[in-house]
């Protein structure tokens, strides 16, 4: 018995997602917010990554890992340096727009409010432990580690202090 061939169809469906759509689109997908960096919020969030970098170089540099308590220096500026790049990313890239399920402004004072704290607590750990008996090899890279610990430190408070005041106005509304 000879099979019946059936034609063929010549149909082609294409689909595209509405990622491809927007991002073809130009202005959709990858905002830029140019204005960002020259806000003060946005100037802070640069000179944090910049000195928080300085900070666990300085001490990544040293044999911090024979000192216990420069662990918790090197967390908390690692820590903190990653997330504001994370942050900084999300505010350039205009990305909590699409996103308005999460509080950005509770997720900013938390975040800025944690990081003055917890910075200046290292701070502290990292100037307390900056003694030329301690280990006078290292002493320089320690001691501009803590002096940039405290400069970060300032840093995140000045943010903390305008995402109150962002969190401030948008609970009074």
């Amino acid at each position: 018995p000879e099979q019946q061939q059936r034609p063929r169809s010549h149909t082609v469906t294409t689909t595209s997602s509405s990622f491809t759509a927007s991002f073809s689109a130009g202005s959709g997908a990858l905002a830029y917010d140019r204005e960002f960096l020259r806000t003060p919020p946005g100037l802070l969030m640069l000179a944090e990554i910049v000195l928080g970098l300085l900070v666990w170089t300085l001490i990544a540099g040293t044999e911090y890992f024979l000192y216990p308590a420069f662990g918790w220096v090197m967390f908390v500026a690692v820590f903190y340096w990653v997330l504001t790049v994370f942050f900084l990313i999300i505010y350039m890239t205009v990305t909590y727009t699409r996103i308005p399920q999460v509080p950005w402004t509770t997720v900013g004072l938390c975040f800025n409010g944690s990081a003055f704290v917890l910075y200046l607590i290292a701070a502290v750990v990292d100037a307390s432990l900056v003694t030329k008996e301690l280990d006078s090899h290292n002493y320089n890279s320690w001691a501009a580690s803590s002096f940039f610990a405290f400069m970060v430190t300032f840093c995140y408070a000045g943010n903390a202090y305008f995402s109150f005041i962002s969190w401030q106005s948008r609970t009074l509304q």
